[in-house]
Parts: C-alpha cells; sequence; structure tokens
C-alpha cells in the first residue's frame, strides 16, 4: 500500500504527456475534486476514528456530482465516478480526438503500463498479471471459454451465479457437450468450512472447472475464495474467481489471498469509468488459457495477449489511475468501514419490525456494504416500484428459489439523511403495507 507521502505526488499532471503536448486546462470541478483528494489522504484518522465522522465523509460526498433529487441505493450494478475522473475523462478523450493514430495509439496507450503497474502495486501482485477489460463479465468469459474442456467435463458453481456466468456455462453446454453442475449453499454462509466441504463434495472424476463468488451479487456474501482455492488445487482443478463485487469494496490483498486468477468490473468500487474491467492471472497460469479474441503466438505467456480487442478507447484505461488516487486517499480500511457503517444503519432499525428478514450477514468478515433485505409477505418487484415512482429511491428487486428481497448497496457518496429517508419509507411499508393501487 502507498505511503500518504507517495500517494500525494500521484496526484500532480502526467509529465510524460504534459511534455507530449496535452493542453492541461483544470477546471474548476477537477481542482476541487483533486483538492478533496488530497484532504483525504493527508487525513490522519483510522477507520475507527472516521467511520462516522460526518465532516470527514462530506468531503467525499462533495467529490460526486450525483442527483440528490433521488436516492441511489444500487451501486452495486454500476456506480458514478468522482468528478476528477469525470474530468480526466474528458481530458484524455479530447487529446485522443486531436488525430487519434498518434495522440490515442503512440501518445496515450503506452500510458496504460503505468496504470498496470500502481494497480498491481496496490493489490500486492506483479504487473505482468493484471489485464485491463470492460467489465467482469469479459474478465470471467476469457477464463470460463479460455480454459480448455472436452465433452463431458464437469463445470461446479452454485446456484447465486451471476446469471451471466451460468448462461456463459450454459452455451458451453449446448456447443461442447460439457456438464454444468450447481450446489446450493447456506443463506446466509457464516461458517467457512462448511462452504468448502459443499464445494468439495460435490466434486467428482470429471470435474475441470470451479467458478467461485468472492461476493455474490445477490446478497453480499463473501465466501472464502482463498480455502477454495486451495482445495482445488489440492485436486488438479482451476478456480476461477468472480470478484465482480469485492475489489475496492472491502479491504483485502491480492497477492495474501493467493488465488490463481482473478476478475472484476472497475466501474463498481473504485469508481472508475464506465466500461473497465480488471483481470489478474497468475504468472505461470498464463499460458494456459487463450484469449478471448485471437492474440500472435508470441503473446502465449504475456498478460498483454487478454487485451486484444481491436480498437478501443484509451481514455477510460488512463482514468483508472484518478479512480484509484481516489480510492488510495479515502484508505480501504476506512472504506470498508463505512460501507458496514452505512448498512448496519439501515438494516438495524428495518430489523426491528418483525416481518423484516436480512438475508446477509451483519458478522465481521461474511458481508459488507451490499444486503439483501424482504419485507414478509410482499412482492420484492412490487416493493421495489413502490420505491421508485412514489419516492425515487433505486433499488434492485431479487427473486431467487432460495430467497426473495431487495438488494441494497449505498456508496461511500450516500448520506445518512438518504439512508433515514429510505427507512422511513420502508418501516410504513413493513407496519401498513403497500398502498392500494
Amino acid at each position: 500500500m502507498q505511503s500518504r507521502r507517495s500517494f500525494l505526488g500521484t496526484v500532480s499532471l502526467p509529465a510524460a504527456a504534459a511534455a507530449a503536448g496535452i493542453s492541461f486546462r483544470p477546471t474548476e470541478l477537477r481542482a476541487e475534486a483533486r483538492d478533496i483528494a488530497r484532504e483525504l489522504a493527508a487525513h490522519p484518522g483510522s477507520a475507527a476514528d472516521v467511520v462516522d465522522d460526518e465532516a470527514f465523509w462530506l468531503r467525499v460526498q462533495q467529490a460526486f456530482t450525483v442527483d440528490r433529487t433521488l436516492v441511489n441505493l444500487n451501486n452495486g450494478g454500476v456506480s458514478p465516478a468522482p468528478g476528477l475522473v469525470q474530468a480526466a475523462m474528458k481530458r484524455h478523450q479530447d487529446y485522443s480526438n486531436l488525430a487519434p493514430t498518434y495522440t490515442m495509439w503512440q501518445i496515450l496507450e503506452p500510458q496504460r503500463e503505468a496504470t498496470r503497474q500502481r494497480m498491481a502495486r496496490h493489490w500486492g501482485v506483479s504487473a505482468e498479471e493484471v489485464a485491463f477489460t470492460r467489465n467482469a463479465s469479459e474478465s470471467l468469459q476469457t477464463l470460463q471459454l479460455g480454459i480448455d474442456l472436452r465433452a463431458g467435463d464437469e463445470v461446479l458453481t452454485t446456484t447465486q451465479d451471476y446469471g451471466r456466468m451460468i448462461t456463459t456455462f450454459r452455451q458451453r453446454e449446448r456447443r461442447e457437450g460439457i456438464v454444468l453442475k450447481q450446489i446450493r449453499i447456506p443463506v446466509p454462509a457464516e461458517d467457512p468450512a462448511e462452504v468448502v466441504r459443499l464445494f468439495e463434495e460435490a466434486i467428482t472424476p470429471r470435474t475441470r472447472m470451479i467458478l467461485a463468488c468472492h461476493m455474490i451479487n445477490l446478497t453480499g456474501q463473501i465466501l472464502p475464495v482463498g480455502e477454495l482455492t486451495a482445495m482445488a488445487r489440492r485436486h488438479g482443478i482451476p478456480l476461477v474467481v468472480d470478484g465482480a463485487h469485492s475489489l475496492a469494496h472491502f479491504d483485502f490483498d491480492l497477492g495474501e489471498l493467493d488465488v490463481d486468477n482473478y476478475t472484476s468490473s472497475l466501474h463498481k468500487w473504485l469508481f472508475a469509468p464506465h466500461g473497465t474491467g480488471f483481470l489478474y492471472v497468475r504468472r505461470a497460469l498464463i499460458p494456459d488459457v487463450w484469449p478471448l479474441m485471437a492474440a500472435p503466438e508470441a503473446k502465449d505467456d504475456d498478460i498483454r495477449k487478454f487485451e486484444e480487442i481491436g480498437t478501443h478507447p484509451e481514455a477510460p484505461y488512463l482514468c483508472i489511475g484518478e479512480a484509484l488516487t481516489f480510492h488510495e486517499g479515502i484508505g480501504p480500511a476506512r472504506k470498508t468501514a463505512r460501507l458496514v457503517h452505512l448498512r448496519d444503519y439501515w438494516a438495524n432499525p428495518l430489523l426491528e419490525h418483525d416481518n423484516v428478514r436480512l438475508h446477509t450477514s451483519q458478522k465481521e468478515g461474511f458481508a459488507c456494504g451490499i444486503a439483501n433485505v424482504e419485507i414478509v409477505g410482499l412482492e420484492p418487484d412490487d416493493v421495489r416500484d413502490y420505491l421508485w415512482n412514489e419516492h425515487r429511491i433505486i433499488t434492485v428487486s431479487i427473486n431467487h428459489d432460495e430467497f426473495r428481497g431487495l438488494r441494497i448497496s449505498p456508496s461511500v457518496y450516500t448520506t445518512l439523511p438518504e439512508l433515514d429517508r429510505f427507512v422511513d419509507v420502508m418501516s410504513g411499508v413493513a407496519r401498513n403495507g403497500l398502498p392500494a393501487a
């Protein structure tokens, strides 16, 4: 992790880009957001010190340009970017359009390597193991489709995995004759050993791949992917890790987690530009994975083979660095603590109602900022629609065979009065039901 002193140096303008002739005229918005990032990084408070320090979090909130006429509690889908990321995106995109074959390809694209190095250093891995994609789905499909399988081979995951990833395996079933097996795990799951046991008991001599979420998108459940990877290694089976909701959400070191691969969307909890993703593959295993789009044989053992997608904008990838700067300014541990605080802030008063159920653990280490809440007897879709149509509160309804409810995911820019608004409306619904149509 960076020291505060080294962090402050990353907020200045890129010397290489300035030397290339980019005309930087920072807008008021960018200057203000940059100053906020500096302030946050210089703040000496620990996670415990600032978790409920509303003056600290007011500065975080001011870095965003969100619409405060509504309450956005679906940051698990895609997050707004702070102002400094938006401004950097515009600056890089404007420069790209001066003469793209020169300004984008020759000047900006090489700067991606500095962003790669920063991301790798922050999460404790090698830059030669980090690729940038467009989202977690692309990263996951690179692994799901890039590992060789034959007809009859089995792949194993849970019934709670992300729909697009299930669809990916279903297509391989239809096209290649592989077999998808899904297991159930408890909701919530508060015994890591039990989760590992349930996966291991489902392994057969035909199992050739396992897929597991680090954080399940439906409930915010955190799974023991390090222990699952170790178990899978004992059986000689690759385990693909879906970290779409984990990276930059709660504090962990990817190197210490000791997984063989990792995937994420950076436009969720890192607040990077929309359409940016992350793929980590342990260096020794890179040759074993085919890229999603063809790369030359000379790149077989190069992590950059996973970035061979043809012409693409460079601006979003460079702005990952701006988002990382903001994330480091907040501080990963402080961010984790705040997201847990926000979850409990709305969940605890709702749980005072006898007909409210939380399908998410509140025990430390088993969830963070995402939670699934149900008002028993009411259709989640109806509650979702009422919240939006009558109160302009954005939520996601979850209708799963094993549980139902609303997925609630506030973010660091969410204010306590906004959560009070949500709690007041939900409490009214819990007491009185939904108004007659």
